[in-house]
């Protein structure tokens, strides 16, 4: 009897032994069964993250249309288009001197843009740099108005140079604006770079979320002429980024270079 009750307990004790260590094996086994494979894919999607991605919704006219034209990161250039008929729904008009008084279209930006706009202007003045907006907002019909007219004036090729195809400019998202100096001398045009307000943009606009959207010697890559009276919101965020490493929109996407492909 004494043995046999020995026998019980030692096989008690064997199970128990058994059961411990296969929960010991289940514990531990999650981490354990991290392959370096599975880890390399890890850091190769870190990696992958690092390089931002504009997202689409189809195709319209050989241009990828965006997914997210609300966004003040948002990508419109000359291979990514806006959905057809969009309109923000916010604009305002910025508290700011424009070189016209009336209020129209031209006047107006969206809300946020309209915002960092304020402060950019007051951030100039009190550096003794005096501003004043030129052209913001712009519809599709009224840049197909003029993107025709500069066609008819110039020929489509050099109109592409210094006008987007409807659909695909940056006034259209609400989020751009030309500005000059308060005389309103050399508003939007190429006489403007080098005046003090253009070297103040060039310095400082991105300390208000703004970036000059196409900068001298980029042409190749925005495909589009040096304009530094355009410049665009991106939100305080990116417009740090970019202006740390001196790259343009389009390179933070990588989606260059354009000039080439349209």
């Amino acid at each position: 009897m004494r043995l046999k009750r020995t026998g019980q307990a030692l096989m008690v004790l064997l199970l128990l032994f058994a059961f411990g260590c296969t929960g010991a094996q289940e514990t531990v086994s999650p981490i354990a069964s991290q392959s370096p494979a599975s880890n390399a894919n890890t850091d190769a999607a870190g990696e992958a993250g690092d390089t931002a991605v504009q997202e689409t919704s189809g195709t319209v006219d050989d241009l990828l249309v965006v997914a997210n034209p609300t966004a003040a990161v948002v990508l419109v250039n000359k291979q990514y288009s806006l959905p057809e008929g969009y309109e923000p729904q916010d604009l305002v008009y910025p508290d700011v001197a424009f070189t016209f008084t009336e209020k129209i279209d031209k006047r107006m930006l969206r809300k946020e843009a309209a915002d960092a706009l304020e402060q950019l202007f007051a951030g100039a003045s009190g550096d003794g740099i005096q501003l004043a907006g030129v052209s913001g907002y712009r519809s599709y019909d009224r840049q197909k108005t003029l993107f025709d007219n500069y066609v008819k004036k110039d020929g489509e090729e050099a109109a592409r140079m210094y006008s987007a195809v409807p659909g695909t400019s940056e006034h259209q998202t609400g989020l751009a604006i030309d500005v000059t100096g308060a005389d309103g001398k050399c508003a939007a045009e190429d006489c403007f770079a080098g005046t003090p307000e253009a070297n103040w943009l060039a310095d400082h606009a991105w300390e208000y979320g703004y970036i000059i959207r196409y900068p001298e010697g980029k042409d190749n890559i925005t495909g589009y002429k040096y304009e530094p009276w355009h410049i665009r919101y991106v939100g305080n965020e990116l417009a740090k980024e970019l202006n740390e490493r001196e790259i343009t929109l389009d390179e933070y996407y990588n989606a260059v270079p354009v000039s080439e492909k349209r």
